[in-house]
């Protein structure tokens, strides 16, 4: 697989994704439903949005790499919170290394969203290619 990072402008290296990623070659793709802070008994967590995106990223990586992919494979990651300034004020100490521990260069979207499922606050929709 070949795979390359789009960014035109330079304010792009501050915003911890990618204009567009290219793919080449690739032998699979893998869609991931939006993940969230749900754990193996189907229980929604009820905790702060910073704590439920860790056990978001948990399962997200949990999810990939237990269907043959790679982290670092994410070319599109998409990000709906129930509130984008919570987000930014306290959860990207915790996206930011996510991304960087697994060198992901993502194309991304942050969508505040009115709710989501019973009580969670931020949910991880991701595109793996192989």
């Amino acid at each position: 697989m070949q795979k390359r990072s789009i960014d035109p402008w330079a304010w792009g290296k501050n915003t911890n994704s990618v204009q567009a990623v290219e793919v080449k070659q690739s032998e699979g793709t893998l869609y991931c439903s939006g993940q969230v802070a749900i754990d193996e008994n189907g229980v929604p967590s009820s905790a702060d949005m910073r704590s439920q995106l860790i056990q978001t990223i948990t399962n997200l990586e949990q999810l990939i790499t237990e269907s043959g992919y790679e982290c670092k494979n994410i070319v599109r990651l998409n990000v709906y919170t129930t509130n984008t300034n919570e987000f930014f004020t306290t959860c990207m100490d915790v996206y930011v290394p996510f991304l960087a521990k697994h060198g992901i260069q993502q194309a991304t979207t942050l969508l505040e969203v009115k709710g989501l499922f019973a009580t969670l606050t931020v949910e991880l929709e991701a595109t793996v290619v192989k």
